[in-house]
């Protein structure tokens, strides 16, 4: 339960004792990557194995 309070009270912007990790993620323009692939958004949703809505969005 500890634990559960602690990551209650870091959402909410109190000081806590714990150990937060930040990763920065680059953004990625995706519909210039498939672009360059010459795929359709068919074919590349599947060649990076999700769904073509999932490409639309």
């Amino acid at each position: 339960m500890q634990g559960l309070n602690e990551a209650l009270d870091h959402a909410q912007g109190k000081e806590t004792e714990a150990i937060v990790h930040r990763i920065e993620v680059p953004t990625v323009e995706v519909a210039a990557v498939r672009a360059s692939t010459g795929l359709s958004q068919s074919a590349f949703a599947r060649s990076i194995g999700v769904a073509r809505r999932t490409l639309l969005n």
